[in-house]
């Protein structure tokens, strides 16, 4: 498997992003040197899906998958690409608290710790569906890992389009998120016209 080894706050400050939004709690001191010179605007539409990809920890081939998926449904492409994005697995994980980043998400569903609907998935790129119901695994909910998780996200907000119940690590998908329930600072638009030309 391809592992991108730059540090994650290097990475961060290159793109232009808060550490906050991968959910780790560091902040960067350094700011980026960057010589006064103008974007082009492939510039701009790379980085945009250099974020994207990024942020879900999804690498090109999967991820130009995703938009020729998002192509083909009914509606706009770029509001199809981020909800499938965020109907990922391991990012619902993520969400409802049960990881601290999305990478720990990932080592949660590949470790086998993850239900859904009764079934165990180990695939973090398994796309939910509304009703789905997704739980850890009953022998690993007495873990101090998941104590130490649940300390670390118990104050942060869970998206309306969940339904979460901390003390049993459980919740349910309600609906698909619409791109206005998606806080992630990426311009979907212009990852669109990247992949358009």
């Amino acid at each position: 498997m391809a592992i991108n080894r730059v540090p994650v706050l290097k990475r961060c400050r290159s793109l232009g992003l808060e550490p906050t939004v991968l959910g780790i709690d560091k902040k960067s001191n350094r700011q980026l040197k960057r010589a006064n010179r103008k974007v082009s605007e492939y510039g701009l539409q790379l980085r945009e899906k250099q974020k994207a990809k990024f942020i879900y920890g999804v690498l090109e081939k999967p991820f130009h998958n995703y938009y020729l998926k998002a192509d083909r449904m009914k509606g706009m492409t770029g509001e199809n690409l981020m909800v499938i994005l965020e109907s990922r697995l391991d990012n619902v994980v993520f969400r409802m608290g049960l990881a601290r980043t999305r990478k720990e998400a990932r080592q949660i569903v590949d470790h086998k710790h993850v239900l859904v609907n009764g079934k165990q998935v180990n695939i973090p790129s398994y796309l939910v569906k509304a009703g789905d119901t997704i739980e850890i695994k009953e022998k690993c909910r007495g873990s101090q890992r998941y104590k130490d998780i649940l300390e670390v996200t118990g104050g942060r907000l869970v998206p309306e389009w969940l339904d979460v119940n901390q003390e049993n690590l459980s919740g349910t998908v309600k609906e698909l998120p619409n791109r206005e329930a998606i806080d992630v600072p990426v311009d979907e638009m212009l990852i669109v016209e990247l992949y358009s030309k």
